[in-house]
């Protein structure tokens, strides 16, 4: 009896194919309004509202170190943070130079990209829905229109 290599292929295929996983496609990730986070004396960031509106929480010290260089004086900083329709993140802050967008992974925030919106530093900074966009109002400075890649043209409004 010959074994012909097309009879393997078929449950081959049968047993890649449930490899696959289940995706339940379209899904939505966007939060409909920015969050705050407090830094506790230990560095970890926080939603401030009790109860939190989504509970997410986050060592804000690599984040400090990198916009700030200080990585020590932690405590009662403040974040905003909001989540865009693909499931990224765009967390900023009071005096921030940048916007930094990250995305999720197993047990961590990555960075996925950092995005310079102020020379000086952000006085307000606050976060809007924009679909498909992020806005970031920062006082009376026109608004800027942000995706994970950065500013995006004829961002202000």
């Amino acid at each position: 009896m010959k074994f012909s290599p097309g009879f393997l292929l078929v449950p081959i295929a049968l047993i890649l194919s449930g490899c696959g996983g289940l995706a339940l496609r379209p899904a939505e990730f966007a939060w409909p309004f920015e969050s705050v986070f407090k830094v506790d004396s230990k560095g970890l960031a926080k939603e401030e509202e009790e109860p939190a509106r989504y509970f997410i929480k986050f060592n804000a010290k690599p984040l400090l170190f990198e916009e700030t260089g200080d990585s020590v004086h932690v405590a009662d900083r403040t974040f905003r943070v909001i989540r865009d329709g693909e499931g990224y993140y765009f967390i900023t802050g009071k005096d921030f130079k940048n916007v930094y967008v990250f995305g999720s992974a197993e047990g961590a925030l990555t960075l996925q990209n950092k995005i310079m919106v102020s020379e000086k530093g952000l006085e307000s900074p606050a976060f809007n829905q924009r679909p498909p966009y992020i806005q970031l109002l920062n006082g009376k400075e026109a608004s800027k229109l942000l995706n994970k890649d950065g500013v995006k043209e004829g961002g202000k409004k």
